[in-house]
């Protein structure tokens, strides 16, 4: 199984335009940032957790050429933005796209994309083909995910847990009994948004908190601000086996 990070950055804290500060003119590649999302890879077959506003350059960066599925994590506009762009693989594929969310999703989609789900649909809109999900274990032909219960303050929020890699993204409530879900992993993608507090995602602090007590072999964080300061800087600091992920990273995960 290969993971590859899509995305690791976040709306939150995004600077203006010629910005000057030392994230956004620095010439680490791994300073730059689109929005979290990451892919799963197993046997030529991809399935992509989210789809944000940079979904289309992500998935052309990565020469991706075909999609199995989008598994949506919440219905945040910076998790679901891009998937307008799915008609390119609608075409080249003749393939209607797979989105598995839970019925608060659905709802969200429908209202954001109601051309692509009114009853009269204009020629080219994209193809989609709606699966509704909830807290229990479904397949995407042969992939297991097994959906993992977390808060964004008060908004429920999917993680998934695929063989022995999981992936947690806009969070700062994880609940006891979740944490069963969480043993055995090999490979933990959390979200770490910046070092000061914040109603609604783990700061770096409470992100290593939650990473020591679940002790994967591996952890990576993401959903980065540029607030949390320069890739080399931040990654230096982080305990053993634990790192910050950065675009166009990939990682092979056993099955």
């Amino acid at each position: 199984m290969i993971i590859t990070f899509l995305g690791t950055g976040t709306s939150q804290g995004v600077p203006l335009i010629a910005c000057p500060c030392s994230i956004c003119s620095s010439d680490d590649p791994r300073d730059a940032r689109l929005r979290s999302s990451v892919m799963i890879s197993i046997e030529g077959k991809n399935v992509v957790i989210d789809s944000g506003p940079d979904f289309r350059q992500q998935m052309l960066r990565e020469k991706v050429k075909s999609l199995e599925a989008i598994v949506f994590t919440h219905e945040h506009k910076d998790h679901i933005a891009g998937l307008d762009d799915v008609r390119a693989y609608n075409f080249i594929n003749n393939w209607r796209a797979q989105v598995y969310c839970t019925e608060q999703v659905a709802d969200a989609l429908k209202r954001e994309f109601a051309y692509a789900f009114s009853d009269k649909k204009y020629p080219g809109v994209p193809e989609i083909d709606l699966n509704i999900i909830d807290t229990r274990t479904f397949d995407i032909g042969d992939i297991t995910f097994e959906p993992i219960q977390v808060y964004h303050l008060r908004l429920p929020v999917l993680g998934f847990r695929v063989g022995n890699f999981a992936y947690i993204t806009d969070a700062n409530v994880i609940p006891e009994e979740e944490f069963e879900k969480l043993h055995g992993l090999d490979v933990l993608v959390l979200n770490a948004l910046r070092r000061e507090k914040h109603p609604s995602h783990f700061t770096l602090e409470e992100a290593l908190e939650i990473a020591h007590r679940i002790g994967a072999k591996q952890t990576w964080f993401t959903h980065i601000s540029h607030q949390l300061g320069l890739h080399e800087d931040v990654n230096a600091e982080l305990p053993e086996n634990m790192f910050l992920a950065y675009d166009g990273l990939k990682l092979e995960v056993k099955e």
